[in-house]
């Protein structure tokens, strides 16, 4: 389904968040500013809600539970909202970035303490890679975003403050660091050895191949009508399509669709707004696609 954008342009904003809330998939999001997790169907009907502190992260795992993070923590809980896994976060700590791991493991990356961190079901540290920090320092809030482990076992880390990318081997020698236009918020290897990224208020994505050379790019204004924001979550779907979430928070709440899905020749095939119940969706995971996403069978 297209949701056609020229609505939002002409003004007729009521109408246009009614046609727009129809969603072409179910979903499973994050609204960091709304402080709560939510699955919405297929007809845009919010079916489930969760509420936490400006949640960063969300899984939908194959036992039927949902992995999600927030600032002080991360936990795995079912649709009744029994937690039955959690890991609290220490003082002057944020947490930006949780990844359900094939082992039972969770990966978290903490802002703060600078370190990445797999937590066994126990809810124990099982290891700890110290993440380096920079002689200039980052605002606490501002150092990490998305981090995720890959199927070989390295981890690639957003450096947000930094504005770069780095990639740890699974000791966590750094192995490189590549300059991004913006402050990184996700990162994510592809089948085809090529690196994603969401450049955050940088207002740009940028697909990188393995020599680090840019491959395609999507700028501010190349979506007709829904110019980029601050670029937060995706996913890649197996069509090669991409769901791009378009953060509306600083100034622009309530103007435009939350995210996009887009073609790689930069054609919407559809987009969505509900700003009745959504404030800023940053991160999100279609439903209704089959596959593990502790064994990278879902992209993000």
């Amino acid at each position: 389904m297209k949701i056609i954008p020229v609505l939002v342009r002409f003004g007729v904003q009521l109408l246009a968040a009614t046609l727009c809330a129809r969603a072409a998939h179910p979903f499973l999001c994050a609204d960091s500013a709304g402080n709560k997790v939510a699955i919405v169907s297929a007809a845009g009907v919010v079916e489930w809600e969760y509420p936490c502190k400006h949640p960063q992260d969300v899984w939908a795992l194959p036992n039927g539970n949902f992995l999600i993070c927030y600032e002080t923590g991360a936990a795995e809980l079912t649709r009744a909202k029994q937690i039955v896994w959690e890991y609290k976060a220490g003082e002057k700590t944020e947490v930006h970035a949780c990844q359900p791991l094939p082992d039972g493991r969770v990966l978290i990356v903490e802002a703060g303490p600078s370190r990445i961190i797999e937590v066994d079901r126990a809810g124990k540290i099982a290891k700890e890679i110290k993440l380096e920090v920079p002689a200039a320092p980052v605002k606490l809030h501002n150092q990490f975003r998305g981090v995720r482990k890959t199927q070989a076992g390295h981890y690639l880390v957003s450096r947000k403050g930094e504005n770069q990318i780095e990639e740890l081997d699974g000791n966590g020698k750094s192995l490189r660091r590549v300059p991004v236009p913006g402050d990184i918020h996700e990162v994510l290897l592809l089948p085809n050895g090529h690196i994603l990224v969401s450049c955050g208020d940088g207002h740009k994505v940028v697909e990188f191949d393995a020599a680090m050379k840019v491959v395609w790019s999507l700028d501010e204004n190349e979506v007709p009508g829904n110019p980029l924001r601050l670029m937060a979550g995706f996913q890649r779907l197996p069509n090669g399509n991409t769901i791009f979430c378009n953060y509306l928070g600083h100034g622009h709440l309530g103007q435009q669709p939350h995210f996009f899905e887009i073609t790689r020749d930069k054609k919407v095939v559809w987009e969505f707004a509900d700003h009745a119940h959504f404030k800023t969706i940053n991160q999100i995971q279609l439903l209704d696609f089959p596959g593990d996403v502790t064994k990278g069978e879902i992209l993000r």
